[in-house]
């Protein structure tokens, strides 16, 4: 399977640019790159200077270097509509109004679920290396990197897993003791499971996927991308570069009020880029005089982005990482549990115990946490919370421990 690249950031700070520059500057160095554009507000072709379709095709003039714009309503024409066609059948044979049943058919997300899908299918399938995708802004990106899971958990209630249970269920809604009538929907259910599941997988392997995130040295920017690093970390989701473009260049020792407008705007941006400490290496892009439009002018960006170095591989800023501590024995014991996360001073975070799970919410998104085994029989005696993550404080719970 390809490397996966997302780029994704706050709309408007350029990561369709740094994202084709960096598919150009993979596929000039020999290996075969695939530049696939997930945003809806298409505009990947105009930074290649060249006319997209859904289906890949090689950029004239650039060996090795292709590109599609994914068409998410075809995907959903093409692939989600069998299924709903199965699913109002199953609905109907239950009593359901039949206008009723086209409304609850109809999922918010999908769309975007089938874009991701359809991206999983080009790395898997395609020639081409490595996969960089231009995402849309974070908001709809962290949106999309959670559907996934959200969605297997809403088939998962309403559809166990075993592929006998579900035939059962679907002949036994429906009020006839036929199942084979109803072996389509199953077949169908158990298709859009498979591809949840080698979604969620593409995501959590931090060999194969990865992040990229994109901002512009202004408060408000780096606010959010603070908060997105706290998110993908807490969907278990790995980033291994950050990227500052469009950095005023330095006037250096000319005079001027141009060269004064400059000076000052650089040392705001200097200070920006200070003050977002504890996410490792931020790579920097200079404001461009003219846009970079077309291959050339985009292996300009790439050569000042990544210089001599790899453009694929990258070191990890955030991941997702569980370690647990203790000292005791018995009822005398006493535990921790790490939750590494980025965390700024003013992150909301809340933490609350579900069955055999820790309910983690930070910024409104929440997460379920599988505890350990050992931590299972114990009560939760407090949280302490720092720039680095959560750790959680644990005793045995005396009903259990018998």
């Amino acid at each position: 399977m390809s490397r996966v690249l997302l780029f994704t950031g706050k709309g408007g700070v350029g990561k369709t640019t740094l994202s084709a520059a960096t598919a150009a500057s993979l596929a000039a160095h020999g290996r075969k790159a695939l530049v696939v554009s997930t945003d809806p507000a298409h505009s990947l072709g105009d930074a290649l200077d060249v006319r997209l379709g859904a289906e890949p095709s090689e950029v004239d003039g650039s060996a090795g270097l292709f590109a599609c714009q994914i068409d998410p309503r075809g995907l959903v024409d093409e692939a989600w509509g069998e299924l709903r066609g199965h699913l109002r059948t199953v609905l109907a044979g239950a009593g359901v109004d039949e206008l009723d049943a086209e409304e609850l058919t109809v999922l918010p997300g999908v769309e975007e679920l089938l874009a991701l899908a359809e991206v999983r299918r080009l790395a898997a399938s395609g020639p081409w290396e490595v996969v960089v995708v231009d995402c849309g802004p974070t908001a709809e990106t962290l949106r999309l990197l959670s559907l996934p899971e959200a969605f297997a958990g809403y088939l998962e209630r309403l559809f166990p897993t075993h592929r006998r249970v579900v035939r059962g269920l679907l002949a036994g809604v429906a009020g006839t003791g036929t199942v084979e009538k109803w072996d389509a929907t199953a077949d169908a259910l158990s298709r859009l499971a498979e591809r949840l599941d080698a979604l969620r997988s593409m995501l959590a392997d931090s060999s194969s996927c990865s992040v990229r995130l994109v901002l512009t040295p202004e408060r408000v920017v780096a606010a959010e991308t603070r908060r997105t690093l706290t998110a993908l970390a807490l969907q278990g989701i790995r980033v291994d570069s950050v990227i500052a473009n469009r950095v005023v260049p330095s006037p250096g020792a000319a005079r001027g009020a141009a060269a004064s407008w400059l000076r000052t705007r650089r040392h705001e941006q200097d200070a920006v880029l200070a003050e977002l400490t504890g996410i490792g290496e931020i790579r920097t892009v200079d404001h461009r005089a003219s846009e970079p439009v077309g291959v050339p002018a985009l292996l300009e960006v790439a050569e000042q982005l990544y210089g001599d170095s790899d453009p694929l591989p990258g070191a990890a800023v955030s991941e997702s990482l569980l370690e647990v501590s203790g000292s005791g024995r018995g009822l005398d014991a006493r535990y921790s549990l790490r939750i590494a996360l980025p965390l700024s001073d003013d992150t909301e975070l809340d933490l609350a115990r579900v069955s055999d799970d820790l309910a983690l919410t930070v910024d409104g998104r929440r997460r379920l946490v599988a505890l350990p085994s050992l931590l299972r029989r114990c009560i939760v005696t407090g949280a302490e919370m720092d720039s680095g993550g959560v750790t959680v404080g644990f005793r045995p719970d005396p009903s259990l421990w018998r």
